[in-house]
Order: C-alpha cells, then sequence, then structure tokens
C-alpha cells in the first residue's frame, strides 16, 4: 500500500470496464473532483458561492440518480456508494461534497416509499440530471434534535397541504428544486407528535428565503434559514402516510446523512494528511543538510496520523456495507462512523498543521480551509454529543429518543 493513498487501493477507482458499476463510478466522480471541484475550490470558499459546476458535472455525468433504486431510472447504488463518492469529492472541496451528499439524501427520502406520481415528476427528473432536491429539517426552537419540528402541516383542503413554521440551515438553500420538509400536525384532533415528510417545490408562494449563508467554512454550502407562511402544496406531495416522519428518520435520513458527512470528512482529513506528506519531503534543513522526510519522530507522528486514517475509514465503509446489506446492528455501526471522523478529521487536520508549521497555518494556505471545513464534522446534526448517546442507548437496549 503506498504511504498514503488518495482513497484506499481496495477503493481507489480503476479504469472503467463497464457503465453503472461502482468502480466507473468512483473513475469518473475522481476525473470530475480534479478537473471540475478542484479549480472552483478556493473561489467557492472565498465567495461563499455554491458550487453550481460541481454539482452539475456530477448531474451530466449521469449520477443525480446515485442512490436511487435502479427501477426509477437511478443508479441503483447505497451507502458505501454514498461513502466513496463524497471521499472523492471531500478531498478537493467539502461544500461540494456535502452538496451533493444532501441532494442524495434527499433522493433516498422521496425513492423510499415513492408514489407513482412522485416518481414521474421528482425522481425521474432527478435521475436525468435535471433536479436538485436537499433536506429541510432543521429547526431553532428544537436545535440538534432535528426530528422534532414545530413546523405545522395543516389541511387546508382535500387536495392541498398548508406549511407554517421557519426551517435553519437549509443546505443547499435557493438552489434546489424541491426540499423535503418535516413538519407536525397542525390539527387539535391528531395524535400528540404526528410527525410527517413532504415535497416542497422550489418557487412555491408563501417561501422566503433568510440571508444568504456566511459560515466560518464549508462556506459553498448556502445552508439558508426558509421562512414557511402558509406555503401550499398538493396532498400528493406527503412521503409515504401521515406521521411516518419517524420511519423516514430512522430508516432513511439518518443513516444516508451520515454516511455522506463521514464520506465528506474523510476526504478532508485525507487531504490533510497529504498536505503534511508533501511538506515533509519537500522541506529542507540546510543546516543539518536533510529532509524532514529523514526525522523520525516526524516519521513516527506521520506514521501515527495514517494508521487513525485508515481505521476510521475502513469503519466507515463496514458500517456502511452493514447497512447495505440489511444487517441488524448496522444502524449504530453508521452512527459510531460518523462520530469517529469528526474526531479524527478535527485531529488529523490540526496536527497536519502543526507538521507543516508557519507553512500550514499562514492564511490562504490549504489547511486553512480544511480546518475551517473540518470544525463543522461535530457540529452537523446529530451531533457527535448526541450520536454518543444513542450509540449508548442502543447497545444497551434503550430507546434512542427516550428523553
Amino acid at each position: 500500500m503506498p504511504v498514503l493513498p488518495a482513497i484506499s487501493r481496495e477503493s481507489r477507482p480503476t479504469a472503467p470496464t463497464h457503465g453503472g458499476g461502482l468502480q466507473s463510478i468512483l473513475y469518473k466522480v475522481q476525473e470530475i473532483a480534479k478537473d471540475v471541484v478542484a479549480p472552483a475550490a478556493e473561489a467557492t470558499d472565498r465567495d461563499a458561492r455554491w458550487p453550481r459546476q460541481g454539482i452539475g458535472a456530477l448531474q451530466q455525468a449521469g449520477y443525480g440518480g446515485l442512490v436511487v433504486p435502479c427501477a426509477y431510472g437511478g443508479n441503483g447504488h447505497g451507502l458505501l456508494a454514498l461513502a466513496k463518492v463524497c471521499e472523492l469529492l471531500g478531498q478537493e472541496c467539502a461544500s461540494t461534497a456535502i452538496c451533493y451528499g444532501m441532494h442524495c439524501v434527499g433522493s433516498s427520502v422521496i425513492a423510499a416509499n415513492a408514489t407513482p406520481d412522485q416518481r414521474e415528476r421528482f425522481l425521474t427528473p432527478i435521475c436525468a440530471g435535471r433536479h436538485i432536491t436537499t433536506l429541510s429539517l432543521s429547526e431553532a426552537g428544537t436545535g440538534a434534535h432535528f426530528y422534532l419540528p414545530q413546523t405545522t402541516l395543516e389541511a387546508v383542503s382535500d387536495e392541498v397541504y398548508g406549511l407554517t413554521g421557519s426551517k435553519t440551515f437549509v443546505t443547499n438553500g435557493g438552489h434546489a428544486d424541491s426540499y423535503v420538509v418535516s413538519a407536525v400536525a397542525a390539527s387539535p384532533a391528531a395524535p400528540v407528535g404526528q410527525f410527517s415528510c413532504v415535497v416542497l417545490p422550489a418557487g412555491t408562494e408563501g417561501v422566503k428565503w433568510g440571508a444568504d449563508w456566511d459560515g466560518l467554512g464549508m462556506r459553498g454550502n448556502s445552508s439558508r434559514t426558509m421562512e414557511l407562511h402558509g406555503a401550499r402544496i398538493p396532498r400528493n406531495n406527503l412521503l409515504g402516510k401521515e406521521g411516518d416522519q419517524i420511519w423516514y428518520i430512522f430508516n432513511v435520513v439518518t443513516p444516508y446523512f451520515l454516511i455522506a458527512m463521514a464520506g465528506t470528512f474523510l476526504g478532508v482529513a485525507t487531504t490533510a494528511l497529504e498536505e503534511a506528506r508533501r511538506h515533509l519531503s519537500r522541506r529542507y534543513h540546510t543546516h543539518v543538510g536533510a529532509s524532514l522526510a529523514q526525522a523520525p519522530v516526524l516519521q513516527h507522528r506521520l506514521g501515527s496520523l495514517w494508521a487513525v486514517l485508515e481505521r476510521t475509514r475502513r469503519l466507515t465503509y463496514h458500517a456502511a456495507a452493514s447497512f447495505d446489506a440489511g444487517e441488524p446492528d448496522a444502524l449504530t455501526a453508521v452512527m459510531a462512523a460518523k462520530v469517529e471522523v469528526a474526531d479524527c478529521a478535527v485531529s488529523l487536520v490540526n496536527e497536519a498543521m502543526t507538521l507543516c508549521g508557519g507553512i500550514g497555518y499562514r492564511n490562504g494556505a490549504r489547511l486553512h480551509r480544511l480546518l475551517r471545513d473540518a470544525r463543522a464534522a461535530h457540529l452537523m446534526s446529530p451531533t457527535t454529543d448526541i450520536l454518543r448517546i444513542w450509540i449508548g442507548r442502543a447497545l444497551l437496549g434503550q430507546p434512542l429518543l427516550s428523553d
């Protein structure tokens, strides 16, 4: 195995042998990451610019429906493919990776119980590369508890729902063609906590967007606030049945979102380690006549960082493959993967900056962006703290949402 693979040997893309297979997809995604995403990464970060070119290239290549079943026109892949694709994109631009990842999460939610009408109106254009979707779940009032919406869903008529409330940190906000929105029944006669998911098309009357996203990192995400003032949507935009939101949260949203994040931040960590390796290989001290690569203590530190990254990558791939195989403890492994990736990414970027010294610390250095991007790994919901609690509850046979 090379000292620092761009991705591990088992998953490094090779020349495609047939269309649609995972290796073929990874090969093409790596091309897009290098040729389209990487050249735009600096401007995406500097200008807080939504990564339109990268997302468009992925759609044009036929990967708008990466996780949509083949029967609906998609590529038919699952979490393992999502992890590896987001990892490749995240090596060049974390914002592009998470924007694409959120599109895949939204696509998977729509596809989970799609009616024929929903397949035609949403999944067909998604798979054809004409439609971007995303999630709109988080709210200021419930914070990281994204599964407890306060936005209300009211039955206006037999054909129409009305949505009222406010959503925060809507990734791809203002750029997507549709939004998967969570809401609670407005009717006093409805069961307490009857949460549902609906698809809100872009341009719906009654939707107002907040200020442009201006974050410390992940600056291209366009994570904006969405205000809903009685926004009316067709009742056939309901996903599944009324009250199905919790089923979607733990069977689709949580696993797909966690793996999209895990893949993205694996990419960030991989690039940080490569920055450190290159610096140590190139830096030469004339007073001792040796490169930093020859210093045993630095060799030891770099090797230790590589081991942390590689075992975290293996956990992520294992968790994704377990979920794809339907194994009973897969969700626990998926939660653990996101937790460990967050720890790994933040720690590794910090250590890489230490190894690179002042060169890595200067404003405009690549590690400067990676450090800011990596810090989001702990904050994006479900947060690291929430996930650790859920993992403990799962191991003890307790309900995940017991409080």
